[in-house]
């Protein structure tokens, strides 16, 4: 949901001092991106208007969202 989130998510380790937890990254990524972190609140919310009564379909929470792919981008690297 986040354009560019590889770019993003390097310039948020670089700046990064400590060893990068997933929750030190979550609070440097909406310090550093706040525009792509409204963006991503604006799309969930957006979407969660646009839902029909009676129709769930779950979307996990911003916060949810960006912690997973922090995560995932965070083992990856670790791979690497």
């Amino acid at each position: 949901m986040i354009p560019n989130k590889e770019k993003l998510f390097q310039k948020t380790l670089e700046s990064l001092a400590e060893k990068p937890t997933e929750q030190n990254m979550f609070n440097k990524f909406l310090e550093l991106h706040p525009t792509e972190w409204k963006q991503l609140k604006i799309a969930f919310s957006k979407f969660n208007r646009s839902k029909q009564f009676g129709k769930t379909i779950p979307l996990p929470k911003p916060e949810m969202s960006l912690r997973k792919e922090i995560r995932v981008w965070l083992k990856k690297e670790s791979q690497k």
